[in-house]
Formats: structure tokens, sequence, C-alpha cells
């Protein structure tokens, strides 16, 4: 009579876990081998500048196309930071001003913050797909709540204000962004302090500027949950979608 019980507990032992490398890859990936190549075998006695650029900026493209293919979908932000790591290793080759590297960095963000507001007058509101994903939300229970309480177009206002938030963390990442680049890339391009600046602001962009953008995108989250809760007048962990 205990059998099927063992089988069960085989099965759920082998069950694989949730996989968390996405978050170690795309650190050692777009951060720290990068950094550590730019800023230690950019010498002349090494790679030098230009081979230093080419072989940091080839990790962070092989791991966002690998990433694309194992997703198995388009992703236009891995697309984008593509695109930002190419420009980037554009701009170093062929030795342009570093004002580009900082007009290149802030729009980056800056467009980002745009297609948010954008999105608002879509049936594709970048807040749902980012904040609200409906592999997070169950969509069906939350809008049923709504209906029952007749606050639909009360919280899709409130997603509206929640959108301004998120364009607003994507705006001060731009403005942190340009900022950063003109204070830290003043070294003359292709030379080896360039190389070696250009990984420094690498490795100081994520503490700087991903920490406030991180701390707005948690409000406008936040914001959204205390809403959530007050117009269906339920506990939003009702509402996350349950695994299997």
């Amino acid at each position: 009579m205990n059998k099927p019980e063992a089988n069960e507990t085989t099965q759920n032992t082998n069950k694989t876990p949730p996989q968390n490398n996405d978050f170690l890859g795309n650190l050692a990936f777009n951060i720290v081998i990068p950094v550590l190549i730019l800023s230690y075998l950019s010498g002349e006695e090494y790679l030098g500048p230009a081979v230093s650029v080419v072989c940091a900026l080839a990790f962070p493209i092989g791991y966002g196309i690998w990433d694309l293919k194992k997703s198995g979908k388009v992703n236009g932000f891995s697309i984008l930071g593509i695109i930002s790591v190419i420009l980037t290793g554009g701009i170093t080759l062929l030795e342009l001003p570093a004002e580009y590297i900082a007009i290149k960095e802030a729009a980056i963000p800056g467009i980002l913050g745009i297609a948010v507001l954008i999105s608002q007058y879509t049936n594709r509101s970048l807040v749902k797909i980012l904040i609200l994903n409906e592999n997070v939300i169950n969509w069906q229970a939350l809008n049923e709540a709504l209906a029952k309480k007749q606050n639909t177009a009360l919280f899709n206002r409130k997603i509206t204000v929640s959108s301004y938030i998120v364009a607003a963390s994507f705006f001060v990442s731009s403005f942190l962004n340009y900022i950063l680049a003109k204070m830290i890339l003043v070294s003359e391009p292709g030379t080896t302090a360039y190389t070696e600046e250009l990984g420094r602001m690498t490795a100081l962009s994520y503490p700087v500027i991903m920490v406030p953008s991180l701390i707005m995108l948690f409000s406008a989250l936040a914001y959204l949950i205390i809403q959530m809760k007050k117009l269906t007048g339920e506990d939003y962990l009702s509402f996350i979608q349950e695994e299997g």
C-alpha cells in the first residue's frame, strides 16, 4: 500500500529544481569577464586595446545570442542589449570621441522609457510585460475580482501611473549613464588607458545606475500590489500563478 507513496516521493525528488543560473550567467558574461579583460589584458604586452575590446564584447554578444536561441523567441530587450554592445565596440574600434559612447549609453534606456510610455496606448503594455507578466499573475482571476468590485477601469488607470514610474526609472538611468560616461572616459580613444576606463565604466554602471533604477521599479511593483489589494479586497498572493 505504501508503494505508490514511495513512487510519488521518488518522482518529487527527481524533479529538476528551478534554475537560478540566468542571473549568474548574465553577471559573468555581461560584466565580470568583459571588465577583467578590459582592465587587465588591454596593455600592449597582452592583447592590446583593440583586441581586448573585441574579446571583451564577444562574451556579452555570444551570451545574448545563445540566450535568444535557448528561449526560442525574440526578446526585444535582449536584441537592444546586443545592439548596444555592438555599438560600443564599433565606436571604440573606430576611435570615435567618447561623446559618442556617452550618447549611446543615454540613448538605450531613454528609448526604453519612451517605449514604455508609448506602449500604454497599445494592447501590449510594457508594464504588464515587465511587472505584471502573465507567467506570474493570474490575469483571469484578477480580472474577475476587479469586475466583481467594478474597479477594472480604475485599476487600468493605476497601471498607467505605474508606467510613469517605470518610464521615469529608465530616464533616470539614461541621465546617470551619460554622466558616468562623461566622468570616466577622459583618455584618448584607442589607448590602453581609454580601454581600461571603458572597463571601469562597465563595472560601475551596475551599482551606480541599476540600484536607483531597481528602487524605482520595485516602487512601481509595490504600488500595483497595494492597488491590487485595495481594488479587489483580496490578498495579492491569490493572483499569483501556481507552479506546474
